[in-house]
């Protein structure tokens, strides 16, 4: 009767030890996201300095650590080669050239959309239109959201992009040529467009009508399928975080203006043009063609893809 009561209790440990190796398993010991807080990413900005992703994570033993990556290119080199795991915030643009040269990614959500942060500015009050952009010097970064907005505006007169002297250069520098007058026009976005437009800038036009301004959360393909409840865990995390910045804005104002540099004025000014509603719409997937369809028109993105294939609903 005890050999039968101690192998019934061996049973028992057994089947609660493997349970429990189980249940850690279906966690990593860490977690590697990336940080990006530019333009005004306030979701990043709690999830990582508030440690909401850290403390939901803690349930289950997984270390959450943050990578600063804000370039698309050197977001997709990591995830490729497996130093990170979640994208937490990747312009549609990168997302669709990563995926269509070979990574193993997956976009499980919209970040945010926001149209009218993206803008082209001018100083020179004779530029309108598109048919004045012909031959003058236009400056910002290629491949991009800001890059797609130049295009589909000039096409809006039948204007091409080569009709125009592009510059390729990044925000601050895109900003100091335009302010400095080595250019005439300048693409760009969020505090760094609003400090611009308070230097003497003009708005010609914002991406409202024009481009999507998607940027979305991608994660690699085989962690997807060898974590899934962690992705459930940081979709949980992020419907959180959402919630607190929809219901506790004022709340969060002074924090955010820090981390970005901007007053808590210019924060509540921008904090209306972005939509951080995750789900994906059919608008967005017919964004996300219409900009492979870009992206192939300018030798950015040398085959298609399904986009559907990549998305997980």
């Amino acid at each position: 009767m005890k050999k039968k009561l101690f192998a019934i209790l061996l049973l028992v440990v057994f089947a609660f030890v493997s349970c429990g190796k189980e249940r850690v398993e279906e966690y990593p010991k860490v977690l590697n996201m990336t940080y990006v807080k530019a333009p005004l990413n306030i979701p990043s900005i709690l999830g990582r300095n508030d440690g909401l992703f850290q403390k939901a994570f803690d349930e289950v033993n997984t270390e959450v650590k943050f990578s600063e990556l804000t370039t698309g290119p050197e977001q997709i080199q990591a995830l490729a080669s497996g130093q990170m795991d979640i994208l937490y915030a990747l312009s549609c643009t990168s997302a669709l050239i990563g995926a269509s040269n070979g990574v193993d990614l997956k976009i499980t959500g919209v970040y945010t959309r926001a149209p009218k942060v993206f803008m082209i500015l001018t100083k020179d009050k004779n530029i309108n239109s598109p048919k004045d952009f012909i031959g003058k010097k236009v400056a910002g970064p290629k491949g991009t959201i800001l890059h797609q907005l130049l295009v589909t505006y000039l096409n809006t007169e039948n204007v091409n992009v080569d009709d125009v002297d592009f510059l390729n250069m990044g925000l601050p520098g895109a900003m100091s040529a335009l302010l400095n007058g080595s250019v005439d026009i300048a693409l760009l976005a969020g505090p760094v467009a609003l400090n611009t437009i308070k230097s003497g800038a003009k708005v010609i036009t914002t991406g409202e009508g024009l481009v999507q301004g998607l940027v979305v959360t991608a994660v690699r393909g085989d962690f997807l399928e060898k974590y899934p409840k962690a992705m459930e865990k940081f979709n949980k995390t992020n419907d959180e975080i959402l919630n607190i910045i929809n219901n506790n804005f004022e709340d969060i104002v002074d924090k955010v203006a820090k981390e970005v540099e901007n007053t808590p004025e210019e924060v509540r000014t921008m904090f209306p043009l972005y939509d951080f509603n995750t789900t994906i719409t059919e608008d967005d997937i017919k964004d996300l063609k219409a900009t492979q369809d870009f992206l192939i028109a300018n030798g950015l993105q040398e085959k298609a893809i399904d986009i559907e294939s990549i998305i997980v609903k």
